[in-house]
């Protein structure tokens, strides 16, 4: 069984994919937070901003893959049939529970893969779209796949330090937060002095959707 916090459709809005129409299965658990506030200082990464704790969001719950893959195909909208469905797994961490017997039942259902991961698991087989987005104290064992987004500035991270991971785009998205101008600002300044590194923005949040 997978344990979901919510799946729910909306745009993309992070990195190379913004604006794409997407079902996006939030998976609940991470291994770098629990998810609980009062732990959050003492988490391995504590500037997540979304809820992935328990199974009580919205078609949150307890799945078998074939009906986390129906539920997933079911929320496509009829209008874009003749747009492949697309998935984005995110969390929290979702390798800590995606694996081979749930990416095949997405697959027979032709629903095409993303997933958006701390990359400190290892990729399962015949992910469509992976997204890395590594975490400072957290070693990251996936230096390979389509985009690497790093939260910038992040205390312990150096863009330079990934440069030659096996990524088609690199990105680097502002934190969040009280100080975002700044952070912007500077990834800004970042991207214009490195070619190498685009910007990413939260577009979702600038745009009211979830």
């Amino acid at each position: 069984m997978y344990s979901v916090k919510e799946i729910y459709f909306t745009l993309q809005g992070e990195g190379l994919q913004t604006g794409r129409p997407s079902v996006f299965c939030r998976f609940a658990g991470c291994n770098l937070w629990t998810g609980r506030e009062e732990d959050r200082d003492n988490a391995v990464c504590q500037f997540c901003d979304t809820d992935f704790f328990g199974i009580d969001g919205v078609q949150g719950g307890r799945y078998t893959a074939e009906d986390l893959a129906v539920k997933i195909h079911s929320l496509w909208p009829h209008s874009i049939r003749q747009e492949t469905p697309y998935v984005v797994c995110t969390g929290g961490e979702p390798l800590l529970q995606i694996d081979q017997t749930l990416i095949s039942a997405l697959h027979r259902l032709d629903i095409e893969i993303g997933v958006e991961t701390n990359g400190t698991i290892a990729v399962p087989e015949d992910l469509d779209w992976i997204c890395v987005s590594p975490k400072a104290d957290a070693e990251c064992v996936v230096r390979k796949g389509q985009e690497l987004k790093i939260v910038y500035p992040q205390s312990g991270i150096d863009p330079a330090d990934y440069e030659n991971w096996d990524f088609d785009y690199f990105f680097l998205q502002p934190m969040d937060g009280p100080t975002l101008a700044e952070n912007t600002r500077k990834t800004v300044a970042y991207c214009l002095e490195h070619p190498l590194w685009r910007l990413s923005v939260q577009m979702h949040k600038l745009a009211g959707l979830k």
